[in-house]
Formats: structure tokens, C-alpha cells, sequence
């Protein structure tokens, strides 16, 4: 190669080279729930979101569908359900969707749950519920209540926490003492980009489920199971009850502070 040559192409090399160091590096998350996800056969699929919130929660509501629907993956679509008082309390469990609900569940503790029945790896149902005996006093902001159900929702796609540190990472995800930020970040939709295009399955999460696992009473903390987790102070903690055979119920908590 002559000197000219080689000149030039030490100047496109290191052209290059800038150009590389200068490109903004793409987000990165890591924080699945495990292994868990939705069984499909294609992305994006549809996940519906049934409603028995009562009209006060309903643009908390639409606000977090639209965030999570946003998602490259995730096609989020509400459904009405029953707002009975009834309905409320028990937020049952509905066979391939996430069920959301408000209710006056006590002053027990927690501000909001997301819990969601697995086979294997595979999610088959998820609730999310605010407590509305903490979430409908003044002590709580909007942007509080819409950080609390951004969250539960979140985590029934199959997403942990960001950090449980306390630490203020600017999305839903995180456990911001504040509980200031109202809707998720761009590490989330790439966490889900990740879980959801690593593989399609065979078939939907839509199947039989053994009796008494689809409808088991996981209301009451007693009956949560086994503490696995808890953030440093103490204010977010995950458990999971194991029926054996690969069945099991997670239970996320976010507690209410001092």
C-alpha cells in the first residue's frame, strides 16, 4: 500500500471510530421476574386488562395501559368488568388476563399488590389492586396512585423492580421513596423487548390449571407464602406460594411508609 493509501485509510478509521464513540449506547435493563412471562405464538400479542375500578381510578387506569401498551410487545387492551364492591374486595384471578381493582382493603400495610399465577415459566393470570384505605387519603398525590398502578401492572408482564434502593431512576419500575415517577422508562420497554423476543412459544397462555390453583385464596398475607425478597428498607418484598409440580403464585407488595 503507498503512503497516500494508507493515510486515508488511517483518516476513515479514525472517522469511524469517532463516529462509533459518538453514537448514544443503547439502554440496557435486567429486570425480569425471573423467567416469567406470557406464553404466545407472535409479537406483539394482545393482553387484556379487565376493569372493575371505580371511576376515581379509571384515568389512572388508561394512563398505565397506554404507557405499557407503548411497548413493541405488548398489545394492552382494556376490557369492563364488574366494579361491584363484591367484585372489588376479592379481584379474583380471570383465566389469561390481569385483572385491576381498587378497594378499601385495611390499613394492613400495603398501598398496592400485583400478583400472578405461573405453570413453569409461563404466567396463565395476573391482579394488580391499589389499596384505596391508604391511596384515597390526601397524604397521596395523583402522582403517587399513578406510580403505584403503573407498577402492579408492570410487574404482570413479568418485570421486577429497577432498584430497591430507594434510589429515583425515573420510572414506575423503580422504588422511588417519592413514588414520583408516574409511568415507565425506555430500560423497561427494552426489558421487555428482551424477555418477549428471546423466543415464541407453541401455544397461549390460556390452559387448564390444576383444582384449586386458578382459584386459590391469596388475599390475606397468611396466605401469600414464603417471603423470598425485600428491598433494603424494608418497603417493597415479593413471595411466592408453590403448590407444587411447577405451579405457583407470586405476590410483589409495595408497603406503605411510616
Amino acid at each position: 500500500m503507498n503512503t497516500k493509501r494508507r493515510h486515508l485509510s488511517v483518516k476513515i478509521l479514525f472517522a469511524a471510530l469517532i463516529l462509533l464513540l459518538a453514537a448514544p449506547l443503547p439502554a440496557s435493563a435486567s429486570h425480569a421476574w425471573g423467567n416469567y412471562h406470557w406464553a404466545r405464538t407472535a409479537n406483539p400479542f394482545t393482553i387484556k386488562v379487565v376493569d372493575s375500578m371505580t371511576t376515581n381510578w379509571d384515568g389512572n387506569l388508561d394512563t398505565a395501559i397506554s404507557d405499557w401498551n407503548a411497548s413493541s410487545v405488548l398489545n394492552v387492551v382494556k376490557e369492563a368488568g364488574s366494579d361491584t364492591d363484591q367484585a372489588r374486595r376479592r379481584c379474583g384471578g380471570v383465566k389469561g388476563k390481569v385483572h385491576a381493582c381498587n378497594y378499601t382493603y385495611g390499613i394492613n400495610g400495603w398501598l398496592g399488590l400485583a400478583q400472578i399465577w405461573v405453570r413453569g415459566s409461563h404466567i396463565t393470570q395476573g391482579t394488580a389492586k391499589m389499596n384505596d384505605s391508604y391511596l384515597a387519603s390526601p397524604s397521596y398525590t395523583e402522582t403517587n396512585r399513578q406510580h403505584v398502578i403503573c407498577q402492579e401492572i408492570g410487574h404482570d408482564w413479568g418485570l421486577g423492580h429497577q432498584d430497591e434502593s430507594g434510589a429515583d431512576l425515573n420510572t414506575c419500575m423503580d422504588y422511588s421513596n417519592a413514588l414520583d415517577n408516574p409511568h415507565p422508562n425506555a430500560h423497561d420497554y427494552q426489558q421487555l423487548e428482551t424477555i418477549y423476543n428471546s423466543h415464541l412459544d407453541s401455544s397461549t397462555t390460556i390452559g387448564a390449571a390444576p383444582k384449586g390453583f386458578e382459584n386459590a385464596d391469596v388475599h390475606a398475607q397468611e396466605n401469600w407464602g414464603e417471603l423470598v425478597s425485600q428491598s433494603a428498607d424494608g418497603r417493597a418484598a415479593l413471595y411466592v406460594r408453590d403448590f407444587g409440580r411447577g405451579y405457583k403464585i407470586f405476590t410483589w407488595v409495595v408497603w406503605a411508609g411510616e
